[in-house]
């Protein structure tokens, strides 16, 4: 079982030669507008230092149906042009939606994809679309990507307005520091464009196309910091103003007035937050566009997310509470339902009646005495009743005293009850040296629900396979008598297996160790209790088998489990 790396695939953009209409649709994982039955992919504007190579090999004639590798059922073509094609397909051994990309294995940038591919799946980054499989097959090279149907793309998003000046923020943010992570380790995109941002439903952005967009058009540049850094500033651009800063309308965007010049960010559209502005025109400097107040351009997504950093934080919009509308009286109310106004004044204006007192008629005054009365039963029945189990309980304290008194020095004591134990410390269990999350083993006895430890996502499951298992070993800071321990977990779902060793020490094989007990769940809090307490400093929480579980808060979908949180008790 191989554990999963991510990478970003995109292949269709929006034209970035004519305007698209406004209503955008959602995104689905390959930027092709599926509701207008095209790819919304066209030829990009080339900056310089930019180069593309032709592509005259067709596209593979494949049809819905087709499987690769007898495990990826084709069943949607989405985008088929530049010699390749893009299809929404079933993983019928996860049973899961997946993207797949297809050219010949003749096309002259085969092998530059699948290098792409490789490459970019090893940055190992939850920001990027990850790549599932990178493939040369029957003549033909595919590469397999994650299929995110409730992400919605930029375009999208851009097509229903501005975004305010905290989801601008939080855009250039993400974006600007997943850029920098790729330039460290030597990749660009060279293809950043909105159709090539996703936002998720929880509010975080992820890149496609990382790497393999460009290859697949044979796009390069003799500059990828400047030009990536300078995509990054277009999209803040189009995200404050609505616009796209070049004088092409792309995007569903209209361009700037042709014979101007790249307009400041306010000069467009009133109300721009100044500082994102600014920095828009810092990164968008290499276009030729001079930065405002004197500052240096952004030369590099790690410039400009520096940058970005200094400026001062942006605070989400307060909630906007309305409130309720002041309580009419209806006519009923007011005493005029039923009654003709009288001759010559308005209806509008009628004098409402005064109500008579309550209960003041000869039913309320009834129904006064009734209810007066049944509190008096009541109330004596309530007495009775108390001053009758006082009396008995007084009778069995007696009878328990006394029994007390005739009991021996032999007797048995009661049984005690278990208390919690407390954590002194914790470390996680990596007998193979590749551990899951060490830093967050902290985060599951800190008495916060909310925070956990997590496993990473494997492909296969639910039992672990490439590795004995996972786990933490817990340090009680001396030896107690340990009898039960209560795990919440983060996922359910069928199964997780976990087994509870004790140890002398932290660090050992598990043939060493001594089995407390062990259990099989598909809930999200499990119970292990010993048949008698065992005394021992160290606990390991052993877990050979993991539930699947989707996608969420960078974790890709997989077999995989947390812990947030742990209590001994002895």
């Amino acid at each position: 079982m191989a554990e999963r790396s991510t990478a970003a695939v995109d292949v269709a953009d929006n034209s970035g030669d004519q305007p698209l209409a406004a209503d955008a649709v959602m995104a689905t994982a390959d930027g092709a507008d599926t509701q207008n039955g095209r790819a919304s992919d066209g030829p990009m504007p080339e900056k310089d230092g930019e180069r593309r190579s032709a592509a005259p090999t067709a596209a593979p004639e494949l049809h819905s149906g087709h499987k690769l590798a007898r495990r990826y059922r084709l069943e949607e073509c989405v985008t088929r042009l530049d010699g390749f094609s893009s299809w929404r397909a079933m993983d019928e051994k996860l049973r899961r939606a997946v993207g797949v990309h297809l050219l010949p294995a003749d096309h002259p940038r085969a092998r530059t994809v699948l290098a792409a591919a490789r490459s970019s799946a090893l940055l190992g980054d939850p920001r990027f679309v990850q790549v599932l499989d990178a493939v040369e097959e029957n003549d033909l090279v595919y590469v397999v990507h994650e299929w995110l149907p409730d992400a919605t793309e930029l375009t999208s998003v851009l097509a229903a307005g501005t975004l305010e000046p905290h989801e601008a923020y939080q855009l250039v943010s993400q974006v600007s520091q997943a850029m920098a992570a790729a330039h460290r380790e030597g990749l660009a995109h060279l293809r950043l464009t909105p159709s090539a941002i996703l936002r998720t439903s929880t509010g975080q952005y992820r890149i496609r196309g990382l790497a393999v967009n460009a290859a697949l058009r044979g796009i390069t540049s003799d500059t990828p910091q400047r030009a990536d850094t300078e995509a990054i500033g277009a999209l803040l651009y189009a995200a404050l103003t609505q616009r796209w800063p070049y004088e092409n309308d792309a995007y569903g965007l209209r361009g700037l007035p042709k014979g101007v010049g790249l307009l400041a960010p306010d000069q467009v559209r009133a109300g721009v937050h100044r500082g994102l502005g600014e920095l828009a025109m810092r990164a968008l400097a290499n276009d030729g566009a001079t930065a405002s107040r004197q500052e240096p351009a952004c030369t590099s997504p790690e410039e400009l997310a520096k940058a970005v950093a200094a400026m001062p934080r942006i605070r989400p919009p307060e909630p906007a509470f309305t409130a309720p509308p002041e309580y009419q009286q209806t006519t009923y109310q007011q005493g005029t339902y039923g009654r003709p106004a009288p001759v010559g004044q308005p209806t509008t204006q009628a004098v409402p009646s005064i109500p008579p007192p309550p209960l003041q008629s000869r039913t309320g005054r009834a129904l006064k005495w009734g209810v007066a009365a049944l509190l008096i039963v009541a109330l004596g029945l309530g007495s009775w009743q108390l001053a009758d189990t006082l009396l008995e309980r007084s009778n069995s304290n007696d009878g328990e005293s006394t029994q007390t008194q005739q009991q021996g020095p032999n007797d048995t004591a009661p049984k005690k009850e278990p208390v919690p134990l407390s954590i002194k410390g914790a470390q996680e269990y990596a007998p193979d040296g590749t551990p899951q999350n060490a830093g967050d083993v902290g985060k599951t006895y800190d008495g916060d629900p909310s925070s956990y430890w997590r496993t990473k996502s494997f492909s296969d499951g639910p039992q672990v396979v490439i590795k004995p298992g996972v786990g933490i070993v817990y340090d009680l800071g001396s030896e107690q008598e340990v009898s039960e321990a209560s795990i919440a977990l983060r996922y359910p779902g069928d199964h997780t297996t976990l087994t509870l060793y004790a140890a002398d020490r932290p660090k050992g094989s598990i043939g060493q160790m001594k089995k407390i007990a062990a259990t099989t769940t598909k809930d999200s809090s499990v119970k292990v209790t010993a048949e008698k307490p065992v005394k021992a400093r160290y606990l390991l929480v052993w877990i050979t088998a993991m539930p699947y579980a989707p996608y969420d808060n960078f974790s890709g979908a997989g077999y995989k489990q947390g812990i947030t949180d742990v209590q001994f008790k002895g």
